[in-house]
């Protein structure tokens, strides 16, 4: 009765199911790992970041280009603070506010946004402290530039002069004259009366939508096999079904293979 299964037919659909169903098991594994590199990740940023609020503070140049090992450590810098700029738009314990961004330009000649505090409400110039006159040395938090759609910064254009809506090399640029760290600082302690800003993760780290995404597929690749079974097995059915009326006779004359089946 199985003889069927040595048709160029079956052949074709055996062929296929053995390839099918293992393609799947890896695609879904390969998801599964790059949700558990993510939430791995995330453990290690947030052990990170914590273990970061209390340790010493290391030389800016020392910890630089930012990366994942190194976004959240705490570092110092010395220099004098220059052009102020405000941030609108950012939230903080639930409140929208801004945060007060001045350049600090080191002793190195380059200038290194500082995220002195933030602020409730709408940015207003005249309601950011002025910033500390003289040599200063700071102590905070490296962060990354920031882009677009990360941490939750939006996009946003047409900004009043004087405000910026990413905190980046990038966008800076083209608002001061100096040349700039591909980094920013948010100090410990909240300038003159100012709330501190927390440091962030870095892009990656974090349990957000493409770790999600990632568990999504993960069900997706193994649903697939699932299914690929599932239809090999009532295949198989119906063709036992056939071969079964065809020995009875209750197949006409000329049909030498089985419907195939809907649904």
């Amino acid at each position: 009765m199985y003889r069927f299964l040595l048709t160029p037919r079956w052949w074709g659909i055996n062929v296929f199911v053995l390839l099918a169903i293992p393609f799947c098991v890896f695609m879904g594994s390969w998801q599964l790992s790059r949700f558990e590199d993510r939430v791995q990740d995330h453990r290690t940023a947030t052990e990170q970041a914590a273990s970061g609020r209390a340790a010493a503070a290391r030389p800016l140049e020392s910890m630089l280009p930012v990366d994942k090992s190194t976004s959240g450590r705490r570092v110092s810098a010395s220099g004098r603070y220059g052009k102020q700029l405000l941030v609108p738009g950012r939230e903080l314990d639930g409140k929208r506010g801004f945060y007060v961004l001045t350049l600090l330009r080191t002793d190195a000649g380059k200038a290194l946004p500082v995220v002195r505090g933030w602020l409730p409400g709408t940015a207003d110039a005249a309601r950011a402290p002025a910033a500390p006159a003289g040599e200063v040395t700071v102590t905070g938090a490296l962060q990354a530039s920031e882009s677009p759609g990360s941490n939750g910064v939006a996009a946003q254009g047409g900004l009043p002069a004087g405000q910026t809506g990413v905190i980046s090399s990038a966008s800076l640029v083209n608002l001061v004259p100096d040349e700039l760290y591909d980094a920013w600082v948010t100090l410990d302690k909240g300038d003159a009366g100012m709330k501190a800003v927390p440091a962030s993760a870095a892009d990656g780290t974090g349990l957000d939508l493409k770790a999600f995404q990632n568990l999504g597929y993960t069900g997706e690749w193994f649903v697939f096999a699932g299914f690929v079974v599932f239809m090999w097995f009532r295949l198989l059915r119906r063709e036992i079904e056939f071969q079964r009326d065809a020995a009875l006779g209750l197949v006409p004359e000329g049909s030498d293979r089985a419907p195939v089946p809907s649904g």
